[in-house]
């Protein structure tokens, strides 16, 4: 064998160039469906792409992945681009991807289904999240661009209904990748100091891409966090941002949003005159019936003849207490009466009585004796009698033959 023999790294090496010097394959797109897609804490993403009959080893580097605007899941259908070429090591080739779109819909409207479906499961959608705004409020805190139309249909719309409302603008860039954190360092600015007691967050209409701000999870969780209710104003009525669904309530556009946010200063005003005319009225008729009543009361004969009006009484309050007194005498009259009867009775069942009639009380120790057997020879005993007692010594004890 005279060939030349190759070391496993040569071949491999020489392989990788021949591929690396493929146009065709230095830059391509594959269309397939995801499968076993991990993400390594590097950052770095591994996957397979795989059709019905084959399968792509691929490969995305963080730099690259921090780039995906959605969540690439297994069974997704998707359109890689990269380059082909070979991991020497391995001896096999693999696709590094630096763009994924999804098939069929754009990287944005995935990302915005996945967020949406995400937060809806979190319940920040929930109307008994939402915070009811103020009827009247003092302070409108109007987070949108310094420089764009939003602000000044805002302003203009706002102080023309309520006037009363002092409006205080903080500016944040609402397009680009530095526009999320600003809104939400907007919103807890006015959170923690309590600059307002209504919040306007939002922009002009546009493309996708230009509202994609209010589309950020970030921007999302702060309004949802957010003690101050919030009204969100992106763009026209076509345009629904993940904003709208978290805020307190959604406006259609800027311009609806300060119509929503105060009342109409001259509803109020016509309101205030109304009701003015109304306790107006319902104090005049309040008076006219005191007046009538007054008037009644004028013609009692406490006040038109007081000395009868007063004799009238005075001879009551007499027949009042003569009733009251014979009332007195009768009760205790028969309480009297029965008190006479039970004394009678009691009277009747007194020892004292017995002893009256020459009867008399044999006592030991207090006790009266009932029969002979309380009592032995030899026993001291009291013998009541009447008009007094005789202590005696009990010498003998006969009992009687039953």
């Amino acid at each position: 064998m005279n060939e030349q023999a190759f070391t496993v790294t040569a071949l491999n090496e020489y392989i990788k160039g021949l591929v690396d010097a493929d146009p065709l394959l230095g830059r391509v797109a594959v269309r397939g469906e995801l499968s076993n897609y991990k993400v390594y804490p590097s950052g770095h993403h591994y996957f397979t792409m795989k059709d019905g009959q084959s399968s792509l080893r691929c490969v995305m580097f963080r730099s690259s992945a921090e780039k995906l605007r959605f969540r690439p899941e297994n069974g997704m259908s998707v359109t890689a681009a990269g380059r082909i070429t070979v991991y020497p090591r391995d001896g096999a080739y693999q696709l590094y991807v630096g763009s994924l779109m999804p098939d069929g819909v754009g990287d944005l409207q995935v990302a915005f289904e996945q967020l949406k479906a995400k937060l809806a499961a979190e319940g920040l959608f929930d109307p008994e999240h939402k915070k009811p705004l103020p009827a009247f409020p003092d302070r409108v805190a109007v987070i949108t661009s310094g420089a764009g139309a939003a602000v000044h249909d805002i302003i203009r719309v706002l102080g023309k209904r309520w006037p009363m409302a002092k409006i205080l603008v903080l500016p944040v860039r609402v397009q680009g990748t530095e526009a999320p954190p600003e809104i939400v360092g907007a919103i807890r600015y006015a959170n923690r100091y309590h600059v307002a007691d209504l919040i306007i967050t939002g922009r002009g209409g546009g493309s996708m891409e230009d509202l994609w701000a209010f589309n950020d999870e970030r921007v999302a969780r702060a309004i949802y966090e957010s003690e101050i209710p919030v009204i969100s104003a992106v763009g026209h009525e076509p345009d629904v941002t993940i904003a709208d669904y978290v805020a307190d309530k959604r406006a259609a556009t800027p311009s609806n949003a300060a119509e929503i946010a105060g009342p109409d200063g001259a509803d109020v005003s016509a309101y205030i005159a109304q009701s003015g005319i109304r306790l107006g009225q319902a104090v005049g008729k309040k008076l006219d019936m005191l007046s009538r009543r007054l008037q009644e009361l004028s013609r009692r004969p406490a006040l038109t003849d007081p000395e009868v009006y007063l004799g009238a009484k005075r001879m009551a309050l007499d027949r009042a207490r003569s009733d009251l007194a014979a009332a007195g005498e009768r009760v205790t009259g028969e309480k009297r009466r029965a008190y006479v009867a039970l004394a009678a009775k009691l009277d009747a069942l007194s020892p004292l009585k017995v002893l009256g009639r020459g009867y008399a009380i044999a006592e030991k120790d207090g006790k009266a004796l009932r029969t002979a057997a309380d009592v032995e020879a030899g026993d001291h005993i009291t013998v009541r009698l009447t008009g007094g007692s005789l202590g005696c010594a009990v010498e003998e004890v006969r009992h009687e033959k039953e």
